[in-house]
């Protein structure tokens, strides 16, 4: 192929020759997180007037397979830089081979390329941080009249004939005839605008007065055609929403050098309306298989003998007062329950208050369990650790 035998251009070069040559940029293989919104700057310089011709397939139109890459070369042509003693060429290092040939007006003379790497390009940022802006208030810049009637007003300044067209919409009968001349306006809209621009200043100079007024009519004229339709209704609200949101997509993917960060960013924003919903499933899913693997494996927890004794005093003083609580209730069958005491007198000062334990009962259990009782010493002296009888 021709774009074979062109010359590679790589960072911080800087070429000076003569005569028609090309020359390539091929992208980066690996990709560098740090160059997010980095472009490289390629300056052409020479004492004569220069053209550029792009060769790669892509840009110069021969053999287009589909209509997008019609569309998307047109687009690219219409930015092509004009024969000048000085061309800047942007050039995006991670997304595509761009080759280019460089011609000079005259021959015999010297011209000078120079490849510089701009690491923030502040262009492709801005462009960035609007897309992800334009993407959240869609919705409100889409419910709000403020919005419908100066985006009405600009874009019958700047786009005339695709103003004029969605005003007679409603007469065209078939939606097919409205998308095509709507894609032809549209081109003829943007190219028109980039001739004004290369042509603004020597254009403002001889007929600034023209400009003005034009700028001023139209712009009148546009905002009353759009106060007449009245604001949008909820179905073309919804259509507007998308539409912006379908054009800070589009400003995400051209204000980043890299594609794939790019669609991550894109998928993540298509993602987001749902993004609550869910954390939410995943939150009660995680308190779910929680409560799941606590119930199934309980976890055992060992008393200290000081929390041991504490906790049978409070559970043995509760359960006392649950059953004086009990016992005092009307529907509580007392004869039968006195018939069958061997004490009732005690019974009968235990639901009153009294302790469920006598005098006699608390010391014979301190000599049988406390400290130097019987039955303490025979547990210590009577057996040992390893189980052997003691001498």
């Amino acid at each position: 192929m021709r774009a074979l035998r062109c010359k590679n251009l790589k960072e911080m070069n800087f070429i000076e020759t003569a005569g028609s040559d090309c020359y390539c940029y091929n992208p980066d293989s690996q990709v560098h997180w740090t160059y997010m919104w980095s472009t490289l700057q390629v300056n052409i310089s020479s004492p004569v007037l220069l053209s550029i011709v792009y060769i790669t397939e892509r840009h110069n139109c021969r053999y287009p397979e589909t209509i997008l890459s019609v569309i998307k070369c047109i687009i690219h042509n219409f930015w092509t830089p004009k024969e000048s003693n000085n061309v800047m060429i942007t050039i995006s290092p991670y997304k595509e081979t761009v080759c280019f040939m460089v011609k000079p007006s005259k021959k015999g003379f010297v011209y000078a390329i120079s490849v510089n790497r701009n690491i923030v390009d502040f262009k492709l940022f801005l462009v960035f941080v609007a897309g992800i802006v334009l993407y959240f208030y869609a919705k409100t810049l889409s419910q709000s009249p403020i919005f419908y009637y100066s985006s009405g007003t600009v874009l019958g300044v700047v786009m005339t004939s695709v103003f004029i067209l969605l005003l007679v919409k409603r007469y065209i009968p078939k939606y097919s005839t409205f998308w095509a001349l709507m894609v032809g306006c549209w081109f003829a809209s943007v190219y028109g605008i980039y001739q004004f621009m290369e042509e603004l200043k020597w254009l403002w100079y001889r007929n600034g007065i023209y400009i003005f007024g034009y700028v001023l009519v139209v712009a009148f004229l546009s905002f009353a055609a759009c106060y007449k339709h009245g604001p949008l209704e909820a179905r073309s609200r919804t259509l507007l929403k998308w539409t912006l949101q379908l054009l800070s997509l589009v400003l995400i993917y051209a204000g980043v050098a890299v594609p794939l960060f790019a669609y991550t960013v894109m998928f993540v924003l298509l993602c987001s309306p749902s993004l609550p919903y869910t954390l939410k499933t995943l939150s009660c899913l995680k308190r779910r298989a929680k409560q799941w693997f606590t119930s199934k494996w309980p976890v055992a927890k060992h008393l200290t003998e000081d929390e041991y004794r504490e906790q049978a005093e409070a559970e043995t003083a509760r359960g006392l007062e649950d059953l004086r609580q009990a016992c005092r209730q009307p529907n509580f069958p007392t004869w039968l329950a006195v018939s069958r005491l061997q004490d009732p007198k005690k019974f009968a000062d235990f639901v009153l208050g009294s302790s469920h334990l006598s005098p006699k009962e608390v010391s014979l259990h301190e000599a049988q369990y406390g400290l130097g009782g019987a039955f303490l010493e025979e547990q210590l002296f009577t057996s040992r650790p390893d189980g052997l009888p003691a001498h």
